[in-house]
């Protein structure tokens, strides 16, 4: 295409139109606006797309041919985590989202308000309790925008620029976090010992230039962090801030980050009865105590009881609103938009659903399930854990006598997914509540017969 393309219905495709917004802004061109987009990332040619369809239908039957390509976790035997997890969903949950007044609930807004409102704060009542925190935000996209703004919290609230990142973070939650807080904060990773965090080379790398602590738990992997109390002591003793990154699933049986002096809880909420749905409902959150240093650097919306224009009559409604930039445009700390406000009614309605009693017992379950999965696994000749830390609902085998690209290839033609690809040897597993000790016993019998050495062996001897 060496002409431009003027689009009839679109003004600003137009040359003269395009340079006239570009001056405006002091353009050179439109590459300009993404000089920050990494090299990796770009395209550098055209979009591989049909040729334009001449009516509706042909459309309906292209998209359609393309999602019949889908398989979901109800049809094949999934082990698949990595951030998007397939826990059971009470019909209920759906049945409540599903109504006229909560669907359409746009960031919360209350348009034509019938409860919203109030369903969201019951959501941040829940999450506060279950996280052992005072203050609870509506949702944000999902838990990496939640933790890159914990993290970048913590810069205003310091005024410092380093971050120490001690645990192994999900690569794509990694990559979200640094490009969400560059501007302001420079993130370290400090490599892990067995899984979790390096207490001897946090206190070497610990200064007073250090605006957070930076703890994942469950890990990337899995892993549980159990010396909490112990990095808070030593970042608290620095001035630095402590941010937690979790998913809140396991809480009713594990301790909460708060109580081991974590000062930023954040994270997201998908685990809470919300579908995968081909990549997930997301949705973030993030806690602090009640107190007032924390809560007004929170640039989320908060709701709660406030007072009307009606003296003595109070409704549910905005808190602090001037904290946001919603308020201050332009001047605001941090730039908040649409947030996920249907998920946290969702959240809401599962926690109502499940209690603390069912919380803890969902926690149990999850931890005897990894841990059955774990030495199942394990017992395998050729294969070998990835560590020995205590782990939640996701752990890494390591595969001496196949790669773990292979072994996923030979265990999809069985109708299994077994797990995702980390490396050329490495797979991350994941078990969730829908996962039966009958389900992990089919993954233990498939990976035995590819994983092991002697197989391998056997299989030349036959050939």
């Amino acid at each position: 295409m060496t002409e431009a393309f003027v689009h009839p219905y679109i003004p600003n495709t137009a040359p003269a139109v395009k340079q006239a917004m570009l001056d405006a802004v002091g353009a050179e061109s439109v590459e300009d606006f993404y000089a920050d987009v990494p090299e990796d990332l770009r395209l550098r040619r055209l979009l591989d797309v049909p040729a334009p369809l001449p009516a509706e239908q042909d459309l309906a039957r292209h998209v359609k041919g393309i999602l019949a390509a889908n398989r979901s976790t109800e049809e094949r035997l999934s082990f698949l985590g990595a951030g998007t997890y397939n826990h059971y969903v009470p019909a209920v949950v759906d049945e409540v989202i599903r109504r006229s007044e909560f669907l359409t609930a746009y960031a919360g807004e209350p348009y034509e308000d019938h409860g919203r409102f109030q369903a969201l704060f019951e959501y941040q009542s829940l999450m506060a309790e279950l996280l052992a925190m005072d203050v609870v935000n509506v949702p944000t996209y999902d838990g990496y925008q939640a933790t890159a703004t914990g993290l970048a919290m913590a810069g205003r609230m310091t005024g410092r620029r380093r971050v120490l990142a001690l645990s192994d973070v999900l690569p794509e939650k990694l990559s979200k976090v640094v490009d969400y807080v560059r501007a302001n904060l420079e993130v370290e990773t400090v490599a892990t010992t067995g899984g979790v965090a390096d207490l001897e080379a946090l206190a070497a790398a610990l200064g007073d230039d250090v605006a957070a602590v930076w703890i994942e738990t469950p890990s990337f992997t899995g892993a549980v962090e159990t010396r909490l109390r112990e990095i808070s002591e030593a970042a608290h003793a620095a001035g630095a801030v402590v941010v937690v990154g979790t998913d809140p699933v396991g809480y009713g049986v594990l301790t909460p980050p708060a109580l081991h002096g974590a000062d930023i809880v954040t994270g997201d909420i998908q685990s809470l009865g919300l579908h995968q749905w081909f990549g997930g409902a997301h949705a973030g959150f993030i806690a602090v105590h009640d107190d007032p240093r924390f809560v007004m650097e929170m640039p989320s919306r908060l709701f709660g009881l406030e007072s009307t224009d009606v003296p003595g009559e109070y409704g549910f409604g905005d808190v602090a609103y001037d904290r946001t930039s919603f308020a201050h445009r332009e001047d605001g700390k941090e730039w908040v938009g649409t947030a996920a406000a249907l998920w946290g009614i969702a959240a809401g309605v599962y926690l109502s659903l499940m209690g603390p009693e069912g919380m803890r017992e969902h926690g149990e379950l999850l931890l005897a399930r990894t841990r059955y999965a774990q030495q199942r696994l394990e017992s395998i000749p050729g294969i070998r854990l990835g560590d020995d830390a205590l782990h939640l609902r996701e752990f890494t085998i390591h595969l001496d006598g196949i790669s773990a690209g292979d072994a996923v290839a030979a265990l999809r033609r069985q109708g299994i997914e077994p797990g995702v690809v980390v490396d050329e040897r490495t797979l991350l597993v994941c078990v969730t509540d829908v996962t039966s000790a009958s389900d992990i016993d089919r993954l233990a019998d498939a990976l035995a017969g590819v994983a092991s050495p002697a197989s391998d062996t056997r299989k030349e001897q036959v050939a």
